[in-house]
């Protein structure tokens, strides 16, 4: 059986982390995916440790992709573009509202001629409205979307940012899915579509079940409850830290049965979910200096087997020697022939049974540029003239 999306060609016009990383999506399920650079590279080629124009983030989002580099504001790089465009089955974009349809890529211009082509257009705050020409990283859209309020500062209650790049992963997730849903759409009506997608929306979206429950009923007011998650903390062992939590009663039960406090399930203020919630500072206080008396390893391991949810928090320098992490061959170690052993994490979906591509480098800024034009017909002596004039690299 082949990979899910064999045959399936992309041409990827975006940059940073949300477009590049659903057009990365798509190429791990096997789409052929090219990846469209201007001269100086993408922005991710220079953001962590690098060896040359790789870095651990390049790579990670941008692996399997073949790399061209093109000035589409020259005629000739244009030219290209349109090419590509019209063998695609996929195209990928992050510009800012109607940046490409002035470079004359616009949807309407390019379903003129590739009708079956899925265009995605990633947006930050959307394709219209007061905010729609803001330049927008994560950070902005973690403050306007809730995710900062809803991931307080512990001590102070200040909103907080995470220090990961959430909203813009969220937003690959999303569109990887809508593009697969669109091409399943295609297969019955034979032509394409546009999907335009926010990092606002996809963020919100992602946020609102538990983040915003308290805000869900406009016109019945059921009683608010606490803020989901206010009273998950990690728990802290001589040796380091976990994360335990046990909505339901049985849960509730073995945590204090492993503890030595099965007393606590006869206690009125934790006889439910919603008691512990309310007491959960009470129920801290009791267990907390127990806990800082144990082994996070063998604590775990007793929880685990008695039917507790918990996980030992792993540091990321030791994520590796995690024993599910391995078991479940989460890294990969890719070799390349100028930069040596690279870990990366494999692509997360499994298809048993499949015939998937094997872990794939990521490319050099324009490696591919002279293969994929001869692809498209182009002499050896057109390509150089291409060189020559600028137009690719």
């Amino acid at each position: 059986m082949q990979a899910p999306l064999k045959g399936i060609k992309v041409v990827d016009l975006s940059a940073v982390v949300s477009g590049p990383m659903a057009a990365g999506i798509l190429a791990d399920q096997g789409a052929d995916v090219i990846k469209v650079e201007t001269q100086g590279g993408d922005l991710t080629r220079v953001i962590g440790p690098a060896v040359g124009d790789l870095t651990g983030l390049f790579i990670a989002i941008n692996r399997g992709k073949r790399s061209i580099v093109l000035d589409v504001k020259q005629a000739e790089g244009a030219r290209v573009l349109r090419e590509l465009i019209a063998k695609a089955d996929v195209l990928v974009e992050n510009f800012r509202p109607g940046a490409l349809a002035r470079l004359g890529f616009s949807y309407e211009a390019v379903k003129a001629y590739n009708p079956r082509l899925v265009y995605l257009s990633i947006s930050g705050f959307g394709h219209s409205g007061p905010f729609a020409n803001y330049r927008v990283y994560d950070p902005v859209i973690q403050a306007v979307s809730g995710f900062a309020d809803a991931h307080p500062d512990v001590a102070t209650g200040e909103p907080k940012l995470l220090q990961t790049l959430l909203c813009d992963k969220i937003t690959a997730l999303t569109a990887s899915q809508a593009v697969c849903a669109a091409l399943h759409a295609r297969a019955t009506t034979g032509e394409g579509q546009k999907i335009e997608l926010s990092m606002l929306d996809a963020a919100v979206s992602f946020l609102w079940p538990e983040a915003f429950y308290n805000h869900s009923f406009l016109d019945a007011k059921p009683p608010a409850a606490p803020e989901f998650g206010a009273s998950q903390r990690l728990w802290q062992c001589h040796d380091g830290w976990f994360a335990m939590i046990t909505p339901q009663d049985d849960e509730f039960m073995a945590m204090c049965r492993v503890l030595g406090k099965p007393e606590l399930k006869e206690d009125p203020r934790f006889a439910n979910i919603i008691l512990r919630r309310n007491h959960h500072n009470a129920l801290r206080d009791i267990l907390d200096p127990l806990v800082l008396k144990e082994s996070v390893h063998d604590l775990v391991a007793r929880l685990g087997a008695a039917g507790v949810p918990v996980g030992k928090v792993n540091h990321k320098k030791d994520l590796a020697q995690d024993p599910q992490i391995q078991h479940n061959h989460t890294l990969s170690d890719t070799t390349y022939p100028d930069v040596g052993r690279v870990r990366s994490p494999r692509a997360a979906a499994i298809f048993p049974g499949a015939d998937m591509p094997p872990p794939a480098l990521a490319a050099h800024l324009g490696e591919h540029t002279r293969t994929i034009l001869q692809e498209l017909g182009r002499s050896s002596e057109a390509v150089d003239a291409l060189y020559a004039s600028g137009a690719v690299r």
